[in-house]
């Protein structure tokens, strides 16, 4: 049931009044309609970073399918390996994650903009008349830029992830018709703790003395900082109160400067676990990168990865990227349509919701591998599962290192590029140093995350904006799994099931 739009702008006047609002950041006008989310859209500009990652892709394919009512879709995006942001953003739109729109409503391309900046720079690189343009129109900002490298060195990670945060909420403060921020975070940001609850807990250090350190200390002091800091030793051992990278730890800091500053811009926290490849939206499996667990899922499938890291009694924490960009585009909507006296954290999880162990998702991983080959399969599909690092690096030496350094004399030999060992590494990097996170697990608590699912049934067009990852809810661990496995397979080895007989025979012999 609509809420009368007169009421609601009495409503809205009260509570910027009692928050604090300035002129320069007053809500003048909002068309909200409480029931109905992608009304809530209507007319409105988005201001979105991060756009060209893979959970950035899927949040604006989702608004322009999804809330075609809305006025314009501002992506931040910095000229990149030579290319200008209009190259840029024509390759983005190159990616199917698109193929619905570019075949039902290639119009709605036309209402996306690209603005030159990033995110590492003062001002956000934004020039003088784009910002001023901005933060006379944007309604919505959407603030999903970070590096997500586990290994990232402190001074880049700090830029990126916490002082790029710092200079986004600065710019939202200029924002004259700002309705809602969402902060994009990470369910890991304090994995010191056994049980996270849907709060912001408060970092190690303080984020500004952080940043300040960072633009006056040389590099070599900064290295030997962020040992200390972080106390990257053996992550199986790691104290209490530390963090395993810099990933986590300065993730940790950017939720901070986002509560300091909740109380002059609306805000939320979506904090999701370890970003995977599509349930349903915007097709079952897409996926379109190999970094982190996807491209060690897709080695498994090709069978080079055969030992890893991991307490496989232990849960696992996936979550489809349509579910994190559903729970994004909601917890926007829920911020201004359902207000709160705090700043709500969602913890976007499964493993609370609808849990796996290791051991059965790596089980289904094995069984359809096998029943959905690649034609780039290279050993038969198996890989184990140990807690011990020495047989894990005897094991790794023999099953990964040795063969790579085989097929790679292969190559020379036959005038070819050698390239097997320098991806061995890649993936044996990769595998160590998600290895504090095979090992561990947490309780995440989601009664926040809970009240975001009820409230999106509740409304009118919930179902378009499905955040619910209940098995009652339809979601079935081995059907996604399968679809992972096709997904990986025909979008990031494009291999489509046509060549499946050849990839079988190949597989038997």
């Amino acid at each position: 049931m609509g809420v009368p739009q007169e009421k609601l702008f009495a409503e809205l006047k009260n509570y910027q009044q009692e928050m604090g609002y300035t002129n320069n950041n007053y809500i003048s006008s909002i068309d909200v309609t409480m029931n109905n989310i992608s009304k809530f859209y209507e007319n409105t500009n988005i201001f979105i970073t991060g756009a060209t990652g893979f959970l950035g892709k899927a949040l604006v394919e989702k608004l322009l399918r999804s809330c075609d009512g809305l006025d314009t879709v501002f992506l931040l995006i910095r000229p990149k390996r030579g290319m200008s942001i209009e190259q840029r953003m024509k390759e983005l739109f190159e990616n199917p994650v698109f193929n619905r729109i570019r075949e039902k409503n290639p119009s709605a391309f036309e209402k996306v903009k690209a603005v030159s900046g990033d995110v590492s720079l003062p001002n956000l690189g934004i020039s003088d008349s784009d910002r001023t343009h901005l933060t006379d129109n944007i309604n919505i900002v959407f603030h999903s830029a970070a590096t997500v490298k586990f290994n990232e060195d402190l001074k880049n990670a700090i830029i990126l992830n916490t002082l790029g945060t710092k200079r986004v909420i600065q710019f939202c403060k200029e924002m004259k018709r700002l309705k809602s921020f969402v902060h994009v975070s990470t369910a890991f940001s304090n994995p010191d703790k056994e049980t996270i609850e849907e709060t912001v807990y408060k970092p190690p250090c303080d984020p500004d003395g952080i940043i300040n350190c960072i633009d006056m200390l040389p590099q070599e002091v900064l290295d030997v900082l962020s040992r200390k800091l972080l106390d990257v030793l053996d992550a199986c051992q790691m104290p209490n109160g530390k963090h395993p990278n810099t990933y986590t730890f300065t993730k940790a800091m950017a939720e901070y400067i986002v509560l300091e500053n909740s109380e002059v811009i609306p805000s939320a926290v979506v904090r999701p676990s370890i970003i995977t490849a599509a349930w349903k939206e915007p097709y079952p499996g897409w996926v379109d990168n190999v970094s982190g667990i996807t491209g060690i899922f897709m080695e498994c499938g090709r069978g080079t990865i055969k030992t890893i890291i991991c307490d496989e009694t232990c849960r696992m924490d996936l979550i489809p990227v349509d579910i994190v960009v559903n729970s994004i585009i909601t917890a926007a909507w829920h911020t201004v349509a359902n207000r709160s006296n705090t700043m709500r954290v969602y913890n976007c999880t499964s493993g609370c919701t609808n849990p796996v162990s290791w051991k059965e998702f790596g089980a289904l991983t094995q069984m359809h591998s096998l029943q959905y080959p690649s034609k780039y399969v290279t050993w038969y599909p198996g890989f184990t599962y140990r807690t011990n690092r020495v047989v894990h690096a005897i094991y790794a030496t023999l099953y990964h290192t040795l063969p790579s350094a085989l097929l790679d004399l292969y190559l020379c030999c036959t005038g070819q590029k050698p390239m097997m060992l320098k991806i061995s590494r890649k993936f044996y990097n990769a595998l160590n140093a998600g290895s504090f996170f095979s090992t561990h697990q947490w309780d995440f608590k989601t009664s926040t995350m809970y009240e975001l699912v009820e409230a999106v049934k509740s409304s009118e067009d919930g179902a378009s904006f499905d955040v619910d990852l209940r098995e009652s809810n339809g979601f079935r661990w081995e059907q996604y799994v399968r679809d992972f496995i096709i997904g990986v397979r025909r979008y990031v080895l494009k291999d489509d099931l046509s060549s499946l007989p050849q990839a079988k025979v190949k597989l038997n012999r």
